[in-house]
């Protein structure tokens, strides 16, 4: 496999805009989650959001970080806004200060080197994410094109090697991007979003709700192979909100869905686990809800910088 456009961490990106490249896997065992998301133009920093409410053509790369999350036992969470000159790059390398991600044609190489939050503790390791196949289509989530994804591969592997905490283990894995040209909040109020892996490829779920009061609403069948094929969406399902701050979280299902665990529990996102039904067998999915309403509340905004520092390097 050679760099796609997808893949290509040098890319432009606009003033105001963003870019981030999103991994999530879960352990063969059930034991053990882990996402990680490097960010271009933080779509969650306080400090990014403040930028733009000033006015400013606001530096992407000024506000950039490596956010990773881990699940399980040994559960850390990390996520440090760093400034343009800590940011090295080019079409297969991404480093925001001392973490990376590296393409070498057939892996993704991801070096974790981060300090957790709001209790300090050091995360650091490797992540080595093996593809079974990279896919070239990116969907528009708006109609001006402003916002795109692309499920870059919707199938794959991961080896997770951490030494602190020590931690080693195997799984199904997800990686994809996401790229825009305006902030999130300005054209969305709220999406969920799921990946539900399966023999016979990954089906994925993006429901977006625009300012507009109009949906994008995405159902998509990943094989193995790479390809990418559009199938009817099954009917939403409601799910429980979360425990502490009541986040609203729905999805779409054949059947009833099963809320299987909460990984995250914020004022503005919920990241949960589901068993549900999809392209005619049950499975297991990792599933996202964002309020962007929430997410530009001031006392949200006020909170954040707890969870969110800004180094100077």
């Amino acid at each position: 496999m050679t760099p796609l456009d997808g893949l290509d961490f040098g890319r432009p990106v606009a003033p105001g805009g963003y870019a981030w490249w999103y991994m999530d896997a879960l352990s063969d065992d059930g034991l053990h989650g882990i996402t990680v998301i490097a960010f271009l133009g933080s779509v969650f920093s306080p400090w990014y959001a403040l930028a733009r409410r000033r006015g400013l053509l606001a530096d992407p790369l000024n506000h950039a970080a490596v956010n990773v999350a881990l699940y399980g036992t040994k559960r850390r969470w990390a996520m440090t806004e760093r400034p343009r000159r800590a940011v090295q790059r080019d079409a297969q390398h991404l480093s925001i200060g001392p973490s990376s991600l590296e393409w070498d044609g057939t892996a993704l190489m991801i070096r974790i080197n981060e300090v957790a939050a709001p209790i300090p503790s050091r995360l650091r390791g490797t992540l080595r994410v093996l593809p079974a196949a990279l896919n070239r289509r990116a969907f528009h989530l708006d109609p001006r094109g402003c916002h795109r994804w692309s499920p870059l591969a919707a199938v794959a592997r991961v080896e997770v090697e951490l030494e602190r905490p020590a931690l080693r283990w195997s799984g199904a894995a997800y990686f994809d991007t996401n790229e825009g040209d305006a902030p999130l909040e300005r054209d969305f109020v709220e999406w969920d979003w799921c990946r539900a892996p399966g023999p016979d490829g990954t089906a994925i779920l993006y429901e977006a709700l625009r300012r507009d009061g109009s949906r994008r609403c995405l159902a998509l069948q990943t094989s193995p192979s790479g390809e990418v094929a559009e199938v009817p969406a099954p009917e939403p399902v409601a799910l429980p909100p979360t425990r502490i701050w009541r986040m609203p979280r729905r999805t779409r299902s054949e059947s009833e869905a099963r809320l299987a665990g909460t990984l995250e529990d914020t004022p503005f996102y919920a990241r949960s686990v589901l068993s549900t039904r999809l392209l005619g067998m049950e499975r297991m999915a990792v599933h996202e809800s964002l309020s962007l309403d929430r997410f530009r509340m001031p006392i949200v905004q006020a909170m954040l910088p707890f969870r969110v520092p800004r180094a100077r390097r």
